[in-house]
């Protein structure tokens, strides 16, 4: 099987809601905590919602050109021994420059995003998968995360 080695460590409430503020007030939330660092994982990954609330920088991305991307891609920006992987299907998260981040962002998006938020990812130095034609492929995003570090970088300029 071609794809990395995946760990689910997850916190959520009964009914399902992402709300950091209330998971925080959890009875055992520290051995959450204490559990992840035990684990040692050089890559993590949020979804949109965590990103907003605890990462991204404050505002949505609005495009003035909303053609899509409409086929598989990634730019590969940084050599890292890990990455903070954030899932924005629609890619809507604005980012801070990257340049010089220990554990680099990586954008995944869904082939519906815009060029126009691509090209803002590679200005901000942060790397970005594509793939799904509708909605994220989850598969084969852990199938090119998993073969990545022998394919050459790759941007929106090479277009």
């Amino acid at each position: 099987m071609n794809k990395p080695y995946i760990i689910c460590h997850m916190m959520t409430s009964v009914d399902s809601r992402i709300d950091c503020a209330m998971t925080s007030q959890l009875k055992g939330v520290e051995d959450y905590y204490t559990t992840l660092d035990e684990l040692n994982i050089p890559t993590t990954v949020s979804g949109r919602v965590t990103a907003e609330l605890e990462m991204a920088e404050p505002g949505v991305f609005e495009s003035k050109d909303t053609t899509p991307y409409s086929q598989e891609g990634f730019s590969k920006k940084t050599e890292a021994k890990g990455y903070e992987v954030i899932v924005d299907t629609k890619g809507k998260l604005l980012w801070p420059d990257a340049k010089d981040m220990e554990k680099p962002y990586l954008i995944i998006t869904s082939e519906q995003v815009t060029k126009e938020y691509l090209q803002y990812l590679d200005r901000q130095n942060i790397s970005w998968i594509a793939c799904g034609k509708e909605k994220i492929d989850l598969v084969r995003v852990a199938e090119i995360l998993k073969v990545e570090k022998k394919c050459h970088r790759y941007s929106m300029e090479d277009q």
